[in-house]
């Protein structure tokens, strides 16, 4: 591949072999929504050659193909230059992505795509085989392998990527099987077992790889084995496919059955002892067995492997594997060890240390133990005398040693040897950090696909295979956790009647998950509480009161309040667990537990019964959450007079310097805020007045339709609280939220029932800005719905109340709203002169959001009452002003008006380019309502640019968004849709 280069591009760098990944430098870009991400993924893929528009259309859409999918593409290729050349001055040509003929480019160097650097690595790996250099082929295809991260492009929608997805995985699949080719051509049989297993589950009808694992394990001396792979895969294929082994299985099988020497041709000697033995010596052998079932974990195999076996110097080899409970960490090591054995001829000892137990095991009688073992029948009385016979007997051996399930390094350090040639491996609940040279392992859960193999393995591939989709929901609730996913799967296989959708449902009840997960002597919840039960009081404290919250994670200051502790001593702690691995650390000061912890420490919160402390620590969080929520406001919505509080932040909360700190905060910490005001919405009114503080906030300040549905789920659960019920206020500010937030969904009925309840709660004789809040609010619900008569009482008296408070800003909104009612009453004059009243004020006042609001609305007006010319003029201003201050759903809005003034004046290209981008902005962030909007303009404009098929398309779409929404805007539209049909038109779609 070679593309062209150019200086912005020199230090751009992309991934597609795993997920969709770009950086400039060392910083990582944003790259959007899927399916702006699948337009990267089609110029990349496309290496350098122009792609044309159709082709990209197809490809992301394919037989879908929404009527504005020309325009949501140029908005793509728009965005994904700004980010790929964010300093190109305006006007100037894309040097990146630029333009050609009928379609688009990516000129950048073939180095910058991992794609063109894999091919490269092994188009010389090819090369260095055809040249007889079979370990440079065998280096060059392992370091290709290691540019993947995973499945590629997992997420980028549209056919293209579908297929793009399917041949890389082939491809990937080819080369690994090539690798492993090259492994058996250099001796390293014994190291490719396992993957080769794990390759041949995968892929069970792929003869070469069956080949291979006959090949590998027949050189390690596994010669049975090698002869029942055949069996199975006979077998497998006379039952799927009705046919005999191709004639390279048929005769590796016929050459084994022969013992053909040539086999062993490349096998290498085995490795020397350090010291002749005695003839009496029999070296020990006490690994347990290896599991038959062993799935995944290559890379980390690998890695113990090489560590394991590449000791040199003077030190001992030690490596230790730590990870919680149930993660297969002693799975893990005896597979490891079984591995190495060959490399280890003076034998291998073993001993479970009971380290996460109560009574772990004396370090002493361990030692005599391993003595006894190596032939020493009485050994010494004391600690240090066994010590110092263990080390001398093993200073002239080559042995491994397996500590399993170590408490701390107190207890390892004498069983550790004293000279090199020795290799010791240990796993622990612990990070044994105090070790000296050792190398740590950090064991993780199963990767999904890691999961499911091993479920596979023991519930039968084709009771899986029948049930893919429940498979997933049942490793995903096992947290992918071996021993979960291994109890899991043995009740499955031990129930024949059971569907894996049965396992499924009952596994998906979090209440009684830990219950289901047991089996027999097996429970996740006993292994789990042998690491819980090794903690200190305060670290236990902690780890319960961490689970209040059902957060994917929890930033340092959060964990601060919730401990009631000052941010240090909260970090000590967290890190405590962490090293526990009762808890996780990704990023530093960011905490979250694996799922079934969360559940375990969940289920302990319940046992203490300590409700009290519980809630105490929930408020302080509150606290914090509320008050920095206040804080961003302020930043976000400067000079805004806010509502009178139902409660006051104790905390000083974080602050913000600026919007863009500030918008990074509620981006990061939306999880956190919206899991913590679920976690109180049920609870005493002291916590449920932050929550709703909380949630009011967030109304204002996030513009995420996706987070609606959980925000009103608090709400509802709010207003049903008992102790909600009984405060007037709480209540009232509640059924406000849930307004607001229906108001701006444009689900109007829902608003105005909402709304009147808040103000029925409101004392009527007293003057707050929470009803003048509420009345204007109201009194937009009635003017959507069509109603200014009755909107327009609601915004005189919000006017009037308002003068008694110094709120300039809410006044200028009230003036922006007000001039909708006059015109809803045919009041052009009040209207206009009332809008401009608006946005003179909110000059003034210096409130940028403010001004963008009040020259929407003078746009407005002014387009109602037949000036379109100067209305445009006015939206294009709201519009620029809304994208500096990144309100995307007032982008879209003001483009949707900006093109019905368009229309109005003539010009049909220009409103047909607005709504169309009104129309992408709207779909991104599904704001139903300016869909109907960009669809109505839309679809008027393309008609009279002579796209009658597609213009009607467009207009069925918006009659249908607002019929679904019961606007009056939908009669209008149904009015242009039968004026252009010569039969009626079908009834819209509910």
């Amino acid at each position: 591949m070679e593309l062209q280069g150019t200086r912005s591009a020199e230090a751009l760098r992309f991934q597609v072999l795993g997920p969709v990944q770009a950086w400039r430098g060392g910083a990582p870009l944003a790259l959007g929504s899927p399916q702006q991400q699948a337009v990267l993924v089609a110029l990349l893929l496309g290496e350098g050659r122009p792609v044309t528009t159709d082709d990209l259309v197809d490809g992301i859409w394919g037989d879908r193909t929404p009527p504005q999918a020309v325009a949501a593409l140029r908005t793509y290729i728009s965005r994904l230059r700004s980010v790929l050349e964010p300093n190109r001055e305006v006007r100037k040509p894309a040097e990146v992505l630029v333009s050609v003929s009928d379609g688009y480019a990516l000129r950048i160097p073939a180095e910058s795509v991992d794609l063109a650097v894999f091919e490269q690595r092994v188009a010389e790996a090819a090369s260095a085989r055809s040249e007889g250099s079979f370990r440079a082929a065998h280096d060059g295809l392992v370091s290709a392998l290691d540019l993947w991260s995973g499945r590629p492009m997992p997420g980028v929608p549209g056919p293209y990527a579908e297929a793009q997805r399917n041949r890389l995985t082939e491809r990937r699949l080819a080369v690994a099987e090539e690798r492993c080719a090259m492994a058996l051509e250099i001796g390293l049989h014994a190291d490719v077992v396992a993957e080769l297993n794990s390759l041949s589950a995968a892929h069970p009808l792929r003869e070469r790889l069956r080949e291979l694992l006959m090949l590998a394990l027949y050189r390690s001396g596994r010669q049975a084995e090698s002869l029942g792979v055949y069996a199975d895969t006979r077998k497998l294929l006379i039952e799927e496919l009705g046919v005999e082994p191709g004639t390279a299985l048929a005769a590796m099988h016929a050459r084994i059955l022969a013992g053909d020497p040539e086999l062993m041709a490349v096998l290498a000697a085995p490795p020397k002892a350090l010291a002749e033995e005695s003839t009496s010596f029999v070296p020990p052998a006490q690994l347990p067995a290896d599991v038959s079932d062993f799935s995944g974990r290559c890379k980390v195999v690998n890695e113990l492997r090489d560590v394991l076996r590449a000791g040199s110097g003077q030190a001992v080899v030690v490596t230790s594997l730590a990870g919680i409970g149930g993660v297969g960490k002693t799975t893990l090591a005896v597979h490891v060890a079984h591995l190495v054995r060959p490399d280890f001829p003076d034998g291998q000892l073993y001993v479970d240390l009971r380290g996460a137990g109560a009574s772990p095991a004396d370090p002493a009688v361990v030692l005599g133990d391993f003595l006894h073992a190596l032939g020493v029948p009485d050994a010494p009385d004391s600690l240090d005398q066994r010590a110092a016979m263990y080390r001398s007997l093993l200073a002239d051996k080559r042995m491994l040693i397996l500590l399993d399930n170590a408490r701390d390094a107190q207890q390892l350090r004498p069983l550790i040897p004293g000279v090199s040639g020795n290799a010791v491996m240990v796993t622990s609940r612990s990070r044994l950090a105090e070790i000296p040279g050792a190398h740590l392992v950090d064991i993780e859960e199963l990767t999904p696909d890691e999961a499911l193999a091993l479920f596979s393995a023991i519930v039968g591939v084709e009771r899986v295979g029948a049930e893919p989709e429940a498979a997933l929901q049942v490793v995903t609730s096992c947290g992918f956790l071996p021993l979960a996913v291994r109890i899991a799967a043995a009740r499955l296989a031990s129930r024949p009647r059971w569907s894996v959708s049965d396992l499924a449902r009952r596994l998906a009840d979090q209440r009684n998950r830990l219950q289901e997960l047991q089996l027999g002597n097996l429970a996740v919840e006993t292994t789990l509480g042998l690491g819980y039960a090794q903690l200190q009081p305060e670290e236990a404290r902690a780890f319960r009161l961490l689970a209040l919250v059902d957060s994917p994670d929890l930033p340092l200051p959060a964990v601060a309040a919730l401990l009631g502790t000052a941010e240090q001593e909260a970090e000590d702690l967290a890190e405590a667990l962490v090293e526990a691995n009762m808890l996780e650390c990704f990023t530093p000061g960011r905490y979250r537990y694996h799922d079934l912890l969360r559940l375990y420490a969940q289920r302990q919160n319940v046992k203490t019964g300590d409700a009290e402390n519980q809630q105490a620590a929930l408020l302080r969080l509150l606290d914090l959450l509320h008050a920095t929520m206040r804080n961003a406001e302020q930043v976000l919505e400067p000079d805004d007079t806010p509502m009178e509080p139902l409660c006051v932040a104790q905390s000083a909360g974080l602050s913000f310097s600026d919007t863009a700190t500030a918008r990074e905060w509620l981006r990061s910490e939306i999880a956190v805020l919206l899991s913590s005001v679920e976690a109180a919405a049920s609870a005493p009114l002291d916590l449920v007045q932050p929550v709703v503080e909380i949630l009011q906030s967030m109304s204002s300040v996030v513009e995420d339709p996706s987070l609606a549905p959980r925000i009103r789920s608090v709400l509802h659960a709010a207003a049903a609280n008992p102790a909600a019920r009984r405060h007037a206020g709480t209540l009232a500010r509640v059924h406000y939220a849930l307004g607001h937030m229906h108001q701006v969904a444009a689900e109007l009925a829902e608003a105005e029932e909402a709304l009147t309840a808040s103000l029925a709660l409101q004392p009527a004789e007293q003057a707050t800005m929470l009803r003048v809040i509420t009345a204007y609010t109201l009194a937009i619900v009635l003017i959507m719905a069509g109603r200014p008569a009755a909107a327009l009482p609601f915004h005189e008296q919000a006017l009037q109340m308002v003068s008694q408070f110094d709120a300039p800003i809410v006044e200028a909104r009230l003036l922006g709203n007000m001039a909708r009612s006059y015109v809803g009453l045919n009041r052009h004059e009040e209207a206009v002169e009332a809008a401009r009243a608006a946005v003179t004020a909110a000059r003034a006042s210096g409130n940028v959001p403010c001004l963008a609001d009040t020259l929407y609305q003078l746009g407005v007006v002014l387009s109602s009452t037949g000036e379109p010319g100067e209305a445009a003029i006015h939206l294009r201003e709201a519009h620029q002003l809304y994208r500096a201050h990144q309100h995307p759903i007032w982008e879209g809005y003001s483009l949707a008006r900006l093109a019905a003034c368009l229309l109005a004046d003539g010009q049909l290209a220009a409103a047909a380019e607005a709504a169309e981008e009104s129309l992408s902005i709207a779909q991104e962030i599904e704001a139903a309502y300016c869909q109907g909007m960009a669809n109505a303009a839309l679809g008027e404009a393309l008609l009279e640019l002579g796209q009658p098929s597609r213009g009607l398309a467009c207009l069925q779409e918006a009659l249908t968004v607002f019929t679904r929404l019961g606007v009056p805007e939908a009669q209008p539209v149904q009015d242009l849709i039968d004026s252009r049909h010569t039969e009626p038109s079908p009834p819209p779609a509910p």
